[in-house]
């Protein structure tokens, strides 16, 4: 899996290390690192780079935050919220088809989910517009082990988390409440990524 993952990352390491605008009918990149809307100060934000490109910004600005609760669709086609899956951490990531630095997490996110399903639920949640006929080839062209495919074509959650950018991973505690946000893409296999869920995940 890391050697798919290595040939990946050299083929799209131009746009990985930029996140992807969501608002592009042709998807162009915007750095999410160098993204400094919203409110939140340099004190709030770090810019983390990964030893194999990938960049992205963790934000705690919204730190104590309740869920998006928007709707979204889950795989076998009902209805779910966020709210629904409290009572251990949750990290959510909004991702595309069509982003690059995204597909290249996914990966990194189903391994990560793996070694943690005891102690927390990753959610994958593409916004692609046309929903499960994008989606749906995606994930019967892998062999994911955890992730499943969530979809919201109507962009609920991308418009709640308001970063316009994707990919952008959101942890909530086993409460519901926002730990920290990451902006852009980010080694999920990494030190830096442990360490940043390593105290969330101890209270479990």
């Amino acid at each position: 899996m890391r050697l798919v993952i290595r040939i990946f990352l050299l083929l799209f390491v131009p746009l990985a290390l930029s996140a992807c605008d969501r608002g592009s009918a042709v998807p162009e990149q915007d750095n999410a690192a160098q993204n400094e809307s919203g409110d939140s100060t340099a004190e709030d934000s770090e810019v983390i780079e990964s030893d194999s490109g990938l960049v992205g910004k963790l934000d705690i600005s919204q730190r104590g935050s309740p869920v998006v609760d928007t709707p979204f669709q889950a795989p076998d086609g009902s209805t779910v919220r966020l709210s629904d899956f409290k009572g251990k951490p949750v990290l959510v990531n909004i991702w595309a088809t069509w982003c690059a630095p995204c597909v290249v997490e996914m990966p990194m996110l189903d391994e990560l989910a793996l070694r943690e399903k005891d102690r927390m639920t990753v959610l994958v949640v593409s916004q692609d517009i046309q929903g499960a006929e994008k989606v749906d080839p995606f994930f019967a062209r892998t062999d994911f082990k955890m992730l499943e495919a969530y979809i919201d074509p109507k962009n609920g959650l991308s418009f709640g988390f308001g970063s316009g950018l994707m990919p952008t991973t959101v942890l909530y505690d086993a409460e519901g409440k926002e730990v920290w946000r990451v902006v852009g893409a980010m080694d999920w296999d990494g030190p830096r990524a442990a360490m940043l869920l390593a105290e969330t995940l101890a209270a479990e």
